[in-house]
């Protein structure tokens, strides 16, 4: 039974749970505007959401859609996402690892080049 609940079990499940987070997180997003439209009171766009939601659900959809890929480009071209990996690599110890390991290595490379260079 132990074997069922090691700790690599418990990593995987929390990386599913981790991952599913981000689809509930556009389920709310879209409940949200819902509530948003229904707190507007009597007004025409209200009436046309609850009362028509064949049609308005899937425009609601579309412009989610469209505004989320207008959001996440802009996000990806102002650099975002970059200076957010590269801030988080910072406090990855295993990536660190991986940086001290290739700034050894380039060392050893010079200092290999340069012993050819001063035999030659």
């Amino acid at each position: 039974m132990s074997s069922r609940f090691n700790k690599k079990s418990l990593i995987r499940w929390k990386v599913y749970i981790d991952r599913s987070k981000m689809y509930i997180g556009y389920v709310q997003f879209l409940l949200i505007i819902f509530v948003f439209i229904k707190s507007l009171g009597d007004n025409p766009v209200t009436e046309f959401v609850f009362t028509s939601p064949m049609i308005a659900v899937p425009v609601i959809l579309i412009i989610f859609v469209i505004i989320s890929l207008a959001i996440g480009y802009l996000d990806s071209r102002l650099g975002f996402r970059e200076e957010e990996i590269r801030n988080h690599s910072k406090s990855n110890p295993v990536l660190m690892d991986i940086q001290k390991s290739l700034k050894e290595l380039n060392e050893k490379i010079a200092q290999m080049e340069q012993g050819k260079k001063s035999n030659r």
